[in-house]
């Protein structure tokens, strides 16, 4: 079990910050001046989105901060390694192009009724992701069977309706930032997130009924691994 300090807190709190000003800087250098109100008002709802998640998990999974410590671990999949860059690289596309189309060229400029979906969109996303975390110990940023934490199979929270909820929530944040962002060229980078969050989920589940016991007969029960009825 991993332990958890009020230092995991304070190291989640100045992420938050250097988080917040690499995407600030990567927003205005891209939209080449500071005169964008999207910008400023997406950072100020990244801001409290993000405040209010650290309160909460604090208070009822604490083990999440020391768990998402490091972004692999020992164990993780090699293709994982790969997925992961390719996410990582697709987010911060969706800032550039945002910043680029929405700041400087204004060339496919989101309506206002599609910015507004797009904050409802990043609310969703940011409180699915949420309630997942919230429930699963073992939601780490990489993909692994983490033996030296006690994996098992999580069945409570969303858990109990489809097997991937972080990957259909993470794919809603990606639009919503997108569309809160005021560009519509923004929502290409979003959908490669979506394509790469289907691969891993794939990738991920064959892992799990493979290597995690109990997995498989979660994975009966719980036929879904993204929406029900569907996939």
């Amino acid at each position: 079990m991993s332990v958890v300090s009020r230092g995991d807190l304070i190291q989640a709190l100045v992420s938050l910050g250097v988080t917040l000003l690499l995407i600030g800087a990567v927003l205005f250098l891209s939209a080449g001046t500071l005169q964008w109100q999207h910008g400023w008002w997406f950072m100020a709802v990244f801001l409290f989105l993000t405040l209010v998640a650290i309160k909460l998990l604090w208070r009822v999974n604490p083990e999440i901060f020391a768990a998402r410590r490091h972004l692999t671990g020992q164990g993780t999949k090699g293709w994982d390694v790969v997925l992961l860059w390719i996410l990582l690289g697709s987010f911060l596309a969706i800032l550039v192009v945002a910043g680029l189309d929405g700041g400087r060229f204004h060339r496919a400029p989101a309506q206002s009724w599609a910015v507004f979906l797009g904050y409802v969109l990043l609310l969703i996303g940011y409180s699915g992701t949420g309630w997942a975390q919230a429930v699963n110990r073992h939601f780490e940023p990489s993909v692994r069977i983490q033996s030296d934490r006690d994996h098992h199979v999580i069945t409570t929270g969303p858990y109990a309706f489809i097997r991937h909820p972080g990957y259909v929530f993470g794919t809603i944040l990606a639009i919503g930032v997108a569309l809160a962002l005021g560009s519509l060229w923004a929502l290409w980078p979003a959908t490669l997130v979506a394509v790469a969050l289907v691969v891993r989920t794939h990738m991920e589940d064959m892992t799990l009924q493979r290597e995690l016991p109990g997995y498989a007969e979660f994975a009966a029960r719980v036929r879904y691994k993204w929406i029900p009825g569907i996939w």
